[in-house]
């Protein structure tokens, strides 16, 4: 059994170093792709430095092609996906978001931040679905066929597949994790114009998604 993990990754120069540190130390990922989403700071430098396999797009198309950019690089049994700002992040924490997927324990996980920062710890409980943070077996992967055009509605296209085809999910508690925040990264303003940018992004889709299935 094969497991890959792919990181979609745009301007993360300053936190996607930590990541590849950790999940070099965890002997079940045979491989590791980031995904570089059109970034325009050091952010594939970085990557290489860690001899992972990077893919370099010219632009940003958002997460869900980045994502989708590097599902169709593998074939790998199962995939793990990991956003590039994560804070705290341990191969433990690696291995339980893996463990219910390999012991077919679910067909796919999702994890959940805990007792890392208010802000994140909140966001999550309140829509535990958008996390970023989840493995997956890839024959379900090739099923869901718009995550490319989700952008930041990524998630919830995920979210909906495995709520229509009554696929058994796991949410994984991650202990003392948490992501660095859009305003954090960008200024307050900026930041705030992102998070809204996503949001919409989100709210685009999921609208988009339940007109598709009234039709149905």
């Amino acid at each position: 059994m094969e497991i890959v993990t792919i990181i979609p990754a745009y301007n993360e120069e300053k936190t996607i170093g930590n990541v590849l540190s950790v999940l070099k130390q965890v002997n079940e990922i045979a491989r590791i792709i980031v995904v570089s989403d059109g970034s325009t700071d050091e952010t594939v430098d970085v990557a290489k430095s860690f001899g992972v396999e990077v893919v370099e797009l010219e632009e940003n198309i958002g997460k869900g092609g980045a994502m989708k950019a590097g599902v169709e690089r593998t074939l790998a049994d199962i995939v793990l996906f990991l956003d590039a700002d994560l804070i705290g992040l341990t191969p433990s924490h690696v291995l339980s978001l893996l463990k219910p997927v390999i012991k077919n324990e679910a067909e796919m996980s999702i994890g959940i931040f805990e007792k890392g920062r208010i802000a994140t710890d909140l966001a999550q409980k309140m829509a535990p679905f958008l996390s970023g943070q989840r493995a997956i077996r890839r024959a379900l992967l090739d099923q869901v066929c718009d995550m490319e055009i989700a952008r930041f509605g990524v998630e919830v296209a995920l979210h909906h597949f495995v709520e229509n085809n009554n696929i058994k999910v796991k949410e994984v508690l991650l202990t003392d994790m948490s992501h660095v925040m859009k305003e954090e990264k960008l200024g307050v303003w900026k930041g705030m114009a992102a998070r809204m940018k996503m949001y919409w992004e989100i709210i685009k889709y999921y609208t988009h998604s339940n007109s598709l299935r009234r039709e149905d």
